[in-house]
C-alpha cells in the first residue's frame, strides 16, 4: 500500500514543478510543446528500448497478459462504440479510446509493481500488450487521419515501423528475445536520454494544466465521466473477470492484473494528442481526473484482493 501512495506522490510532486515553472514564466506554451515533442521523438523511444531489452518475453504468453489484453479491448472497444455513436471525428475517438484503456504502466506502474507487489516484472504483460498492439495501432489510425493526402495501402502498412515508439518496442523486444546486450558506448547514453522522458511528459503536463483552462472545463462533463469510468472501473472489472474465471489466475498474480488494470491514463496519451493534435483537453483532463482517482481505487482493490 506504501508503494502505490509513493508513486502517486512522486508524480503529483512533478506535475506541481511544471505548473510552478508556468507559474513563474519560465517555461511557456511554446517550451511545452517542445518538451512533449521531444520526449514522443527521442527520450521516450530510448526508455523503451532500456527498459524491453531487460523484460522476459515470455510472459507476453502468460495468463497475465490474456486478462490485461481483456480491459484494454473491453475498455477501447467500449469506447469506440461510444465515440460512433456520438459521431466524433476518428483522430478525437482514438485518443478517447487511449485515454479510456491506455495505462499508466511506465512511470508509475514500474514503482508499484516493484514497490508494492515485489516484482518489477509484474507490468511488463501490460508494458507490451500497449506498446507493441494499442499503441502502433493508435498511431496508424492518428497518421492516417491527419495526413494531407489520402495514404496507399503501402504507406498506411509502413506507418507502424516509421514510428519512433513501434521501432522502440520492437528493438527492445528483439534484444531481449535474443538476450543481447548492447555495448556500454551505446547503453548509457540511452538510459541517459531515457531518464528524460518522464520528468519531461510529467512538467509538459504541469505547465499545460496552469497555462490551459482547469480541468472539467475544456470538455463536457459527460465526455470526461465516460472515459474515466471506462479506465477507472470497467477495464479493471474486465481484467479480473477475465483473469480470475477464463484463464484461472488467483492470489497475487490476480490482485497485480486487476491494480495495474486501474492504472490511471498514461502521461504519453497527452504527448500523443498534442503530437496529432487531436483530444488534447480531453487527454489532459483524462490524466488529471483517473489520476486523482487512482488512490481510492487502488485502496479499494487493494482491501478486496491484497
Amino acid at each position: 500500500m506504501t508503494g502505490v501512495l509513493e508513486g502517486f506522490a512522486t508524480i503529483a510532486v512533478v506535475i506541481a514543478l511544471g505548473a510552478l515553472l508556468a507559474d513563474r514564466g519560465i517555461v511557456d506554451a511554446h517550451g511545452q510543446r517542445s518538451l512533449s515533442l521531444a520526449s514522443f521523438y527521442l527520450a521516450s523511444p530510448a526508455l523503451l528500448v532500456t527498459v524491453l531489452e531487460k523484460s522476459d518475453p515470455s510472459r507476453v504468453l502468460s495468463g497475465p497478459l490474456v486478462a490485461t489484453a481483456a480491459g484494454v479491448i473491453v475498455s477501447a472497444g467500449t469506447m469506440v462504440a461510444i465515440a460512433r455513436a456520438r459521431h466524433l471525428d476518428r483522430g478525437t475517438a482514438v485518443v478517447a479510446s487511449l485515454c479510456s484503456a491506455y495505462v499508466n504502466a511506465g512511470n508509475l506502474g514500474i514503482p508499484i509493481a516493484a514497490y508494492a507487489l515485489g516484482d518489477a516484472a509484474l507490468v511488463v504483460p501490460a508494458l507490451l500488450m500497449q506498446l507493441l498492439v494499442l499503441q502502433p495501432l493508435a498511431l496508424t489510425v492518428l497518421d492516417v487521419v491527419t495526413s494531407p493526402e489520402r495514404p496507399t495501402v503501402a504507406k498506411i502498412l509502413s506507418r507502424p515501423v516509421t514510428n519512433p515508439l513501434t521501432i522502440a518496442s520492437v528493438a527492445g523486444l528483439l534484444l531481449a528475445t535474443t538476450d543481447t546486450t548492447l555495448p556500454q558506448p551505446v547503453q548509457a547514453p540511452l538510459e541517459l536520454v531515457g531518464g528524460m522522458a518522464v520528468p519531461a511528459m510529467l512538467i509538459a503536463y504541469g505547465v499545460a494544466l496552469r497555462l490551459g483552462p482547469l480541468p472539467g472545463r475544456g470538455v463536457t462533463p459527460r465526455a470526461l465521466a465516460t472515459v474515466t469510468s471506462l479506465k477507472m472501473v470497467v477495464q479493471p472489472v474486465a481484467a479480473y473477470v477475465v483473469g480470475r474465471f477464463a484463464v484461472g489466475l488467483e492470489g497475487h498474480e490476480l490482485f497485480a492484473v486487476t491494480l495495474l488494470s486501474a492504472l490511471p491514463t498514461a502521461q504519453n496519451v497527452f504527448v500523443v494528442a498534442m503530437r496529432y493534435d487531436r483530444g488534447i483537453l480531453l487527454a489532459r483532463d483524462a490524466i488529471f481526473v483517473s489520476t486523482l482517482a487512482s488512490a481510492p481505487v487502488a485502496v479499494v482493490i487493494s482491501a478486496l484482493l491484497a
